[in-house]
C-alpha cells in the first residue's frame, strides 16, 4: 500500500518530460513519464527549485516551499517577519527554525542575490506572471459562486506578493504598469462585489494586462515545449508547496493555499495546452499521460472550492493504491 499525492506525481511527469525534451533535445520515452508512486515531500523538484530561495526576499508562495518540506505551520510566515537575515544561520539564532531543521534545508536557500539571464529569467518572469493569472482564475471561480469574500485575497495576493518582485523586470520589458488595475478590482470584490458588471471589466482589464505582459516575450518562446514546460514546472511546484501548506494533520487546515493550488492548476493545464498538439505529435503517450494527470488534479482540487467550512473537512486528495 502506497499513498502519493497527485500533485507530486504530476510535478514529477512534467519535470521529467522537460529533462527528456530540452536537455536531451528529444521525445521522451513513454516508459520515462509512465505513473509511479510519489511518497516524499521532496518530489516535484523543478527548475524553479534549482535556484535557491533567498530568505530575504522571496514572496511567500516561494517560502511555502520550505514550509511544506519540513511541515511547519505558517513558516512562510515566521521567516517573513524575522527579515533580514545577514545569514542563513539567523533562522536559528532568531528562533524561526531549530538547527537540524536548517539542516534539512540549508542547500535550497541563500540570502544572497540571485541574478537570472537569458531563458532562464524570462522562465521566472513567466512564472511569476502565471502565479498572478493562478490566483485571478479561482477568484474568478470563487465570484462566480458568489463568495467575494474568499475571492479577495487571491486577488490581493498578486498585489502584496508577487508584483514588487517582478516589477523591475516589467519595467525593464517597458510593460505598462498593471498595479493600478489589480488594486481597483481587488476594490470592488472587498466591497462585495455588488456591481458585477464593473468586477466583470475590472477582472477582464487585469487579466489582459497580465496577459500583454507575458506577449513581450519572444514569440518563439512562447511556442516551444522546451519553454513552456519548464514554466509549468514551476507552476506546478509552486501548487505543490501551496498543497502541503495547506494540509494539516490529513485535513485542509488552510483553504486559501488549497485554493490557490487550484488556480495554479488550472493555468499550468491552460498553458499545456497551447503545446499540447506538438507533445502528441512528437509523443502521443505521453501526451495522453499528462492530459489524464491534469483532469486528475483539477478534480481533486475542486473539493474545497465552495466554502471554507467543507474545506476545513476535506480530504487532502491522496489516495492509497
Amino acid at each position: 500500500m502506497k499513498k502519493y499525492r497527485y500533485l507530486y506525481f504530476l510535478a514529477i511527469l512534467v519535470n521529467i518530460l522537460v529533462l527528456n525534451a530540452c536537455n536531451e533535445n528529444k521525445s521522451p520515452a513513454p516508459s520515462a513519464i509512465a505513473p509511479s508512486p510519489i511518497a516524499s515531500n521532496n518530489a516535484g523538484m523543478s527548475h524553479s527549485m534549482e535556484t535557491k530561495i533567498n530568505i530575504n526576499n522571496a514572496i511567500l508562495s516561494q517560502l511555502d516551499k520550505l514550509e511544506a518540506k519540513l511541515g511547519i505551520p505558517a513558516l512562510s510566515n515566521k521567516i517573513q517577519a524575522s527579515r533580514p537575515y545577514g545569514s542563513i544561520e539567523e533562522l536559528v539564532s532568531k528562533n524561526v527554525l531549530t538547527q537540524e531543521q536548517l539542516d534539512q534545508i540549508k542547500d535550497t536557500i541563500t540570502v544572497e542575490d540571485i541574478v537570472l539571464e537569458g531563458e532562464a529569467k524570462d522562465i521566472d518572469y513567466m512564472i511569476k506572471l502565471g502565479l498572478m493569472k493562478g490566483h485571478l482564475l479561482v477568484a474568478q471561480e470563487l465570484l462566480a459562486q458568489n463568495k467575494p469574500e474568499q475571492a479577495e485575497p487571491h486577488i490581493g495576493h498578486p498585489i502584496e506578493e508577487i508584483y514588487a518582485d517582478v516589477e523591475d523586470q516589467l519595467n525593464e520589458r517597458k510593460v505598462s504598469e498593471f498595479k493600478t488595475n489589480l488594486i481597483s478590482l481587488q476594490n470592488l470584490v472587498k466591497a462585495g462585489g455588488k456591481d458585477k458588471a464593473k468586477v466583470d471589466t475590472a477582472f477582464k482589464t487585469s487579466m489582459q494586462a497580465i496577459d500583454n505582459a507575458i506577449a513581450v516575450l519572444p514569440e518563439k518562446e512562447r511556442q516551444s515545449p522546451g519553454f513552456i514546460l519548464p514554466v509549468i514546472n514551476g507552476l506546478l511546484d509552486t501548487a505543490n508547496s501551496e498543497y502541503g501548506a495547506s494540509v494539516s494533520k490529513g485535513k485542509i487546515g488552510a483553504p486559501i493555499e488549497y485554493q490557490d493550488s487550484r488556480g495554479f492548476v488550472i493555468y499550468a493545464d491552460q498553458l499545456y495546452q497551447s503545446i499540447a498538439p506538438q507533445i502528441k505529435k512528437a509523443n502521443s503517450a505521453g501526451d495522453k499521460s499528462i492530459q489524464a494527470n491534469f483532469i486528475i488534479l483539477k478534480k481533486s482540487l475542486a473539493l474545497c472550492l465552495a466554502s471554507f467550512r467543507s474545506c476545513q473537512n476535506a480530504p487532502t486528495g491522496d489516495r492509497t493504491d
